[in-house]
């Protein structure tokens, strides 16, 4: 059965769970700005528990499990519960960090990584706020998981957060309008099929099921809705397949989203 699972499930190294689309910051580079000036900000809201149950059921054991897509995960009110469904993967989050002292007791024991995102060209105020319920977490935390990283995104003077003696994790490839015109060019794997495409998987608040966590809006990269298909069929699928075979030609131009809506080829880009 095992061996059945793992052929259905063939690459799949990480799904991104959107527990919630909420987030209570503005950061300037995050792709929700261009969301709201074609939509508004009154859609956003959480992934109903039932779906998440439906999804923590299908996926398969040692698979990373990220909650986290276009929001601020900790904001989902069953934060405990929904990482306790997925106790057979390994849990992860990005977070701003807001919220990491008032949910510590359904973080610390339970999620195994914890990356807190630190932007460039936050203001004095801000900073001196984050690091001080970054220290604050971390003295709760003690020896227990989860293990934390600090994502530095942009240029950001990591010097102020040596003294957590953390692991830095530089990433460059942010752009409000997209994946597109990034500040420096990302890096494309050596076989030029996107990393993204052939490992992972996205799913939104409402269950749509997409090939990646990118920025898009009229929903060309999704493959079909967890609500309707199995996991492993949308994993499986000929969309999928078609986008795969295309980029494995030498054809990505031809696909609709990734050949000219996005830049990005799965490899996170960092630098000095």
């Amino acid at each position: 059965m095992e061996d059945l699972v793992a052929m259905e499930f063939n690459g799949l190294g990480q799904i991104n769970v959107e527990l919630s689309s909420r987030c209570q910051k503005n950061c300037w580079m995050c792709g929700r700005r261009k969301r709201e000036k074609l939509y508004g900000d009154q859609n956003y809201g959480d992934m109903d528990f039932d779906v998440l149950e439906k999804i923590a059921a299908q996926v398969p054991e040692g698979i990373m499990i990220a909650f986290h897509n276009n929001g601020e995960g900790l904001l989902y009110p069953r934060f405990k519960e929904a990482v306790g469904l997925f106790s057979h993967c390994m849990t992860y989050l990005v977070s701003n960090g807001l919220l990491l002292v008032e949910k510590a007791e359904e973080i610390i024991g339970n999620l195994d990584i914890l990356s807190i995102s630190i932007i460039e060209k936050e203001d004095t105020m801000a900073k001196a706020f984050q690091m001080a319920i970054i220290e604050k977490f971390l003295e709760l935390k003690g020896d227990q998981k989860p293990n934390v990283t600090l994502r530095f995104v942009g240029e950001v003077d990591e010097e102020p957060y040596r003294k957590f003696n953390l692991m830095g994790v530089r990433r460059l490839l942010h752009n409000p309008e997209g994946s597109v015109g990034f500040k420096k060019s990302p890096t494309i794997p050596e076989h030029g099929v996107c990393q993204d495409l052939l490992n992972r998987l996205a799913i939104d608040r409402y269950g749509n099921v997409s090939t990646c966590v990118r920025f898009d809006p009229d929903g060309e990269l999704v493959l079909g809705n967890i609500k309707e298909k199995s996991l492993a069929e949308l994993w499986n699928s000929m969309k999928r397949e078609w986008m795969i075979a295309m980029q494995v030609k030498g054809n990505r131009k031809f696909i609709s989203f990734c050949g000219d809506k996005c830049e990005f080829w799965g490899v996170p880009t960092g630098g000095q």
